[in-house]
């Protein structure tokens, strides 16, 4: 097993696949595709209520820990969607009229742990190279986010870093950045 303490677009995506052939597909294609497009740690996406979505705004609030800053970020086509079908899923779970967003299935919100094992599970069946875990998804929306060109200090205020020193670690080993240079 690899060292690496990122995830490639590509095996976020493979991940995703093989979510969608778990016990709860619905429920963990959702969290994986929402950790990764809005770079949480794994209290954050856990502790996400019903009320931090604005389905009809298009808006989810996310509440940054380790003193970060909090904001409201949009909410994107694919991940409305994987959603949406999570929110209809939900409804069937014991503890539906719970306030938090990802139950498991006896009805309480999902622990810290159970999404590392899901995700680490994920990882396995998908013949990831690298056992994957919830804060590789944080460090892959920041290095993919870089490879789309965005500016640092946007990163920065996506992943809500106080210190700039943290992002800089996704710009600075980009080799996207150089293809311009000759």
């Amino acid at each position: 097993m690899s060292s690496r303490k990122h995830l490639t677009l590509s095996e976020v995506k493979r991940l995703l696949l093989a979510a969608r052939y778990g016990t709860d597909p619905e429920r963990d294609c959702c969290l994986i595709w929402m950790c990764f497009i809005h770079g949480c740690r794994v209290s954050e996406i856990n502790s996400w209520k019903l009320a931090d979505i604005d389905l009809n705004g298009g808006n989810i609030y996310i509440h940054r820990l380790k003193n970060g800053f909090s904001t409201i970020h949009p909410l994107y086509a694919n991940e409305r969607s994987a959603l949406s079908t999570w929110l209809e899923t939900r409804k069937s779970y014991r503890g539906a009229d719970s306030d938090w967003l990802f139950l498991s299935r006896k009805g309480n919100r999902l622990s810290r742990q159970r999404i590392y094992a899901l995700i680490r599970d994920c990882s396995i069946r998908a013949g990831l190279e690298v056992e994957a875990h919830p804060h590789m998804l944080r460090h892959a929306c920041g290095f993919a986010l870089a490879d789309k060109g965005m500016d640092t200090r946007l990163i920065q205020d996506y992943l809500g870093h106080r210190n700039i020193q943290h992002t800089v670690l996704y710009t600075a080993s980009n080799a996207r950045r150089f293809r311009e240079i000759w």
